[in-house]
């Protein structure tokens, strides 16, 4: 049977980064994507002035940006005290300054006829992995599925945060907690809609609104205490109404077409990551191996610089064996930033639950106006958010 040098299962950003990346190199690659089609209720949309600029250096960003999106230049806070501009990418040097709002199937979409043109590329559609193959000493040669089996030399498995390989592999991702959920739905975007609004967070005492503009919708996530989906169901959709009137005025003209509770999609937010990344013949990367809080919007961002740092490392091999220690050196140039990314998102997770504990207000303190208007901090954490923490540049061969 046939040996390919990879075999990529999972057909999100990061897995279709990564095979795009290697068959372009020559590195003939196989992506297992478990659907019919990229089409999810709710999935990442957004792509940071990084991917872009990687896609720029692929000689495909202007084609990309063909694609309908909404580009977002701000991210801001609206607390009880007013609206704080956290984020101003315009500050950004870069040749996209400001963060690509695109429907994550239409980038998959594009992402996938591109690589089509690649003769060493390889999309397999409908394919559910369902067992790995293995020599005798242990090593993975191989996926199984239900029509058959894929052997490789090397299995990336990017199947997100409920990874059936991460599963098979039998390495465990610890949680390392979350005190909010969210419930996400949509809403029209209308022409009179504020044309700055971009994302944002809008602050009640005890829970936020977070808003993501799209070319013809708004994406909301209304937060929820971890595990107070139940008490929200019971109570229906008029709280979700209220709120949106409430903290949003201007979509209160639209807000009554959130019909019925079943119209809200659960994202159970988790903060968790892998201890280890890989075993012979595998490596997992994006959420299989480290998942990211949504709120920020940088799991996306993080899976495409994994794909960019295991590519560095792999299109050298070309098609002979990997070794172990190239998938742990993988894992040992992307985790600090996974990391210091989670590290972040947890210490607000953990003073939004302190504040609930004590019945104060989740809101960001007064001080953050004043930190925000010191000269140069917006721009800083455009910056952050833009790019990571040591974002991997691409070694073109």
């Amino acid at each position: 049977m046939d040996t390919r040098p990879v075999v990529v299962v999972g057909g999100g950003p990061g897995g279709m980064v990564l095979g795009y990346l290697l068959a372009r190199a020559g590195v003939r690659t196989t992506v297992l994507e478990s659907h019919g089609d990229f089409a999810r209720r709710f999935r990442g949309d957004s792509l940071h002035p990084y991917t872009l600029e990687l896609f720029d250096q692929l000689g495909l960003a202007e084609e990309l940006l063909r694609v309908a999106h909404h580009p977002a230049r701000y991210f801001r806070f609206h607390t009880p005290h007013g609206p704080v501009t956290v984020a101003d990418y315009a500050k950004v040097r870069s040749r996209f300054p400001y963060v690509a709002l695109m429907p994550q199937a239409r980038f998959l979409d594009f992402l996938a006829a591109r690589a089509a043109e690649l003769p060493g590329f390889e999309l397999r559609m409908n394919t559910r992995v369902t067992g790995l193959l293995r020599d005798d000493d242990g090593v993975v040669t191989g996926v199984r599925h239900r029509d058959g089996e894929v052997r490789a030399r090397l299995v990336v498995a990017a199947d997100g945060r409920f990874s059936k390989v991460r599963a098979l592999a039998e390495l465990p991702a610890t949680s390392l907690g979350a005190a909010t959920d969210l419930l996400w739905f949509t809403l029209p975007r209308r022409a009179g809609d504020p044309p700055d609004a971009d994302v944002d967070l809008y602050f009640a005492r005890d829970n936020y609104l977070g808003l993501l503009g799209g070319t013809d919708t708004w994406q909301v996530g209304y937060s929820l205490p971890k595990g107070g989906y139940a008490a929200a169901r019971e109570a229906g959709v008029e709280p979700i109404r209220a709120a949106v009137r409430e903290l949003v005025p201007w979509l209160a003209d639209r807000v009554d077409q959130l019909a019925e509770f079943s119209d809200t999609t659960l994202l159970s937010v988790d903060i968790s990551r892998v201890h280890r990344w890989h075993r012979p013949g595998l490596l997992l990367i994006g959420d299989a191996a480290h998942v990211i809080s949504p709120v920020g919007g940088n799991g996306i961002l993080m899976a495409v610089q994994d794909a960019v740092a295991a590519a560095n490392h792999l299109v050298p091999l070309g098609a002979g064996p990997v070794p172990e220690e190239v998938l742990a050196a993988v894992q040992a140039e992307r985790e600090p930033a996974i990391r210091a990314v989670q590290a972040q998102q947890l210490r607000i997770e953990r003073q939004a639950a302190k504040a609930r504990e004590r019945g104060r207000s989740i809101a960001p303190p007064r001080v953050l106006r004043l930190i925000t208007a010191i000269p140069g901090v917006r721009g800083r954490a455009a910056r952050r958010n833009a790019y990571g923490p040591n974002p991997p540049a691409l070694i073109t061969p």
